[in-house]
């Protein structure tokens, strides 16, 4: 072992597998970083003086008396309002050929916070998707996931929230994006004149899949910075966590781990919620806010990586494909949001609930009639109007093009109801009816 500026070199590597390297060295920690034959490598396993580095763009042409450097700190990146606007690497580094950014070094993937300092989220954070807003509302220091089939446009949705959040800042981790994916998220932000609020931490398939293990961490670091020092609103959007669970897999598979449930590394549950429970809402005001897409594979919820999130999160939002209307829409009947309960009727208009409710139990009622009509039985006069009403309902109110206030969104589920129902079959309390049902008919 040599030293050098207070880093240990070593030139002795004794395992190296597609993804990690092992050699015997002394006084090194977890998750520090260290250069093996110039390339990026963290601390992943210590037993005694073995230890294991992840080697981040692979270990294809590492000889065995490659110069292992350990940096002596974790990964690191540089925070401050300098972000604004910037798209970057996993490791913080500019790709958008602008200039490196100068402020203070934080420490990428440390600890969430502790319970003491959290507050109950209790602030609406809007995002213009009536099937959100509407039926799944939203709350600060949430963590939610889309669950999304891998030929849904999920990253448009995405964007869309982006470009709609009633959000101080967005922080966007994109893992394994295709160019175009990236490309697309750049225009959007570009063209909107939205970029003063927008961070992106970028990994594209062009990238090492092991880079992907970095994204949701630095983007969150990031978004510390802006909750906690500033005070901030963030809204942190994360696409797509199927592709980092697949990078883990490849991490713990070289590892020789036993694999668990779906090829899953057993530390999947711990490794998701060190993420996910960065979410929180800071007495101060500050908070940050997690959506998160996981791609499911034919649709399967039972997988490992769904089950696990599911676990660990809030609710989960639902994209699927309306063939009534050829759009997709966030499916009222398998979206949840848990908290929205803390903010509908209380920051939002008194008839929210109600409205909520009653549209979707008609909803409902159209699904039972479009099952009848399926197995040639007779529909009466009510199943018409419902399907109808669902079709409107659809269009208006569920697919993830519309884009309006919630005030609108109230207003619309009331002529909807106006126009395809009685007020006995709407079945909202008496003293709303009055209130609303003639002024917004």
């Amino acid at each position: 072992m040599q030293t050098k500026a207070g880093q240990k070199i070593y030139s002795k590597i004794t395992q190296i597998t597609k993804a990690t390297c092992s050699l015997q060295a002394t006084g090194v920690g977890y998750d520090e970083m260290a250069i093996v034959h110039g390339r990026l490598a963290q601390v992943v396993k210590i037993i005694g003086d073995r230890i294991t580095l992840q080697i981040f763009a692979g270990t294809e042409g590492i000889p065995t008396n490659a110069e292992v450097v350990f940096l002596g700190h974790p990964p690191l990146i540089k925070v401050g309002e300098e972000l604004a606007g910037r798209f970057f690497n996993a490791y913080g580094a500019p790709i958008d050929g602008g200039p490196e950014v100068n402020g203070e070094e934080r420490e990428i993937g440390g600890p969430s916070v502790n319970p003491v300092r959290r507050r109950q989220p209790s602030e609406l954070i809007a995002t213009g998707i009536a099937g959100i807003d509407l039926n799944n509302t939203l709350v600060t220091g949430q963590k939610i996931p889309f669950f999304a089939d891998p030929d849904q446009p999920y990253n448009q949705v995405m964007a869309m929230v982006a470009m709609r959040a009633k959000a101080d800042r967005i922080i966007l981790g994109g893992m394994g994006l295709s160019n175009d994916d990236y490309l697309f998220f750049k225009s959007v932000f570009e063209n909107a004149g939205a970029l003063d609020r927008i961070i992106a931490f970028v990994n594209t398939t062009e990238n090492p899949p092991v880079e992907r293990l970095l994204v949701p961490q630095t983007a969150l670091t990031a978004a510390e910075y802006f909750a906690v020092d500033r005070n901030e609103k963030v809204l942190v959007l994360l696409t797509d966590m199927t592709l980092y669970c697949d990078a883990l897999s490849i991490v713990s598979n070289r590892m020789d781990q036993i694999p668990s449930k779906d090829s899953m590394p057993g530390s999947l549950y711990s490794d998701l919620a060190s993420i996910y429970e960065k979410a929180v809402q800071f007495p101060s005001g500050g908070s940050i806010t997690i959506i998160a897409v996981t791609t499911l594979s034919g649709g399967d919820i039972t997988h490992a990586i769904p089950d696990n999130t599911g676990y660990i999160t809030e609710g989960q939002l639902f994209l699927r494909r309306d063939t009534d209307i050829g759009k997709v829409i966030i499916d009222p009947f398998r979206s949840l949001s848990r908290l929205k309960q803390l903010v509908i009727g209380k920051k939002t208009r008194e008839d929210h609930p109600q409205v909520m409710n009653a549209a979707i139990r008609l909803f409902a009622d159209a699904a039972n009639a479009r099952t009848k009509m399926e197995n040639g039985f007779d529909l009466s006069d009510y199943d018409e109007r419902a399907l109808r009403f669902a079709k409107e309902y659809s269009n208006a109110l569920l697919a993830i093009d519309v884009n309006v206030d919630v005030d609108t969104m109230l207003d619309t589920g009331w002529k909807l109801f106006g126009k395809h129902f009685t007020q006995a079959e709407v079945g909202i309390k008496q003293e709303l009816m009055q209130k609303f049902w003639a002024s917004k008919n």
